[in-house]
């Protein structure tokens, strides 16, 4: 049996657990896209996938909102108008994802939604 180095299973780990969708709306997500999105927005220096860092982890998001007919319409008004959120006792606005395009964004929700 061939060994695999623990740096690539870990990384495969990690990939997995950042870009596979885990629901039924595989199909409908570019993983991809969305972690690009993601990253060329900065979300990951108050967010991450599994842990609560400034702001809530995409996961504890999902779990907010699981089963609610308008859950992907909610994330997407939260990420394109830059609500009043509170961050360590004060309030501030959060930031609006760029570029604004509609298509774009509803995927970064439904990739939130299937973590």
């Amino acid at each position: 049996m061939a060994r695999i180095p623990f740096a690539f299973a870990a990384s495969v780990g990690l990939a997995s657990t950042l870009c596979l969708p885990h629901s039924s709306m595989a199909a409908d997500i570019d993983a991809d896209a969305a972690l690009a999105l993601v990253r060329s927005n900065g979300c990951f220096l108050c967010h991450s996938v599994d842990k609560n860092k400034i702001g809530p982890s995409f996961m504890q998001t999902a779990a907010k909102r699981k089963g609610q007919a308008d859950a992907e319409d909610a994330i997407y008004r939260h990420l394109t108008t830059g609500p009043t959120i509170r961050i360590e006792g004060n309030e501030e606005q959060h930031r609006i994802v760029k570029p604004r395009d509609e298509a774009a964004i509803r995927n970064l929700a439904r990739w939130i939604l299937s973590r």
